[in-house]
């Protein structure tokens, strides 16, 4: 099987496509064949050694997939040959083949495409703890999500209206913005144009916003947090930006605001139940289409090292898939 693999801690053009032995799965885990698999922020920082995660080299990058079940392990009962399943994994997903524990897995809704499949793991995992478990946004509320037309950035906005908050979205381009309205946003501020600070305030009407979903960090997270309404939740998500941002903690004290942690890969290990409940709801809102993941672009195996420059250019709206077969 074909499979990419990251030798040596790198910039995406050192990544090389390698043929290695197919797959054979141990106890409790299962071989699955790759159909697609998503492409996220930390898959840029993981090779290059810049993310909490760090594997031994070499290893193949890449954690959410989505697929068919070849072979399975010892002591494996409750999937099959031939069950479509979608997985969450540390590391191994940009392969024709992955090896995975059962408890990383779950089965595809019937009818359900292995693109879209692979799109909602981690996006709309982290979304979810972040807007619903970490910051409980409650009808009637307004989120305000930054970075919003990332893959994060758009489950947000997402969930929020599936919630019945009022969301305002904030990214750097109109392009941008334009993506963030068809998936539900009520208003948009463009900050490469807009004075972040003013446009929050005219957005709503200089209460500022319940919670603040923050994916970017960098220069944008303290006037937006200077914006944020008493009782407000700000959701610290990542620094996508590259810089992390430092706070005067008279901030929160004077908004009575809380900074509120988000890490969904420590939650899903540390609660997996919680986690499959979340799961099971955002699975039933893509059901009802109250949820749809963006696919910006496809790319195929052998075009993995382009696809996560393109993601750490920040040329992607929503999600990035790459299809091994």
């Amino acid at each position: 099987m074909k499979a990419v693999v990251c030798k040596q801690w790198g910039p995406p053009d050192s990544l090389v496509i390698e043929d290695l032995p197919d797959l054979l799965p141990g106890e409790g885990q299962v071989t699955i064949e790759v159909h697609a698999a998503g492409v996220n922020f930390p898959d840029v920082l993981i090779i290059q050694n810049k993310y909490q995660s760090k594997p031994a080299l070499p290893f193949t990058p890449g954690n959410e997939l989505a697929g068919v079940v070849s072979a399975v392990g010892a002591g494996v009962t409750q999937y099959k040959v031939g069950d479509r399943v979608i997985a969450f994994i540390g590391h191994g997903a940009f392969a024709q083949q992955a090896c995975v524990p059962v408890e990383s897995m779950m089965p595809m809704p019937a009818g359900m495409d292995f693109d879209i499949a692979a799109a909602i793991t981690l996006t709309y995992g982290t979304s979810h703890h972040a807007v619903v478990d970490r910051a409980q946004l409650q009808p009637g509320e307004t989120l305000l999500v930054l970075g919003a037309a990332g893959g994060v950035g758009l489950a947000a906005i997402e969930i929020g209206k599936a919630l019945g908050a009022r969301v305002i979205a904030a990214a750097s381009s109109d392009e941008k913005l334009a993506v963030c309205r068809e998936h539900g946003a009520d208003a948009t501020i463009n900050y490469s144009t807009q004075d972040l600070r003013e446009a929050i305030k005219a957005a709503t009407d200089g209460r500022g916003p319940d919670v603040i979903f923050d994916p970017v960090g960098g220069i944008y997270a303290e006037p937006a947090f200077r914006s944020i309404a008493w009782r407000g939740r700000y959701l610290v998500v990542g620094f996508a930006n590259g810089e992390i941002p430092r706070l005067p903690l008279n901030l929160p004290l004077l908004k009575g605001a809380s900074l509120v942690g988000v890490f969904w890969g420590e939650f899903a290990k540390r609660e997996p139940r919680a986690n499959a409940r979340s799961m099971q709801q955002m699975l039933g809102w893509l059901a009802e289409g109250k949820i749809r993941p963006h696919i910006s672009a496809r790319y195929k195996l052998a075009d993995t090292a382009r696809a996560l420059e393109d993601m750490a250019a920040r040329k992607v709206t929503g999600k990035l898939v790459i299809l091994p077969r």
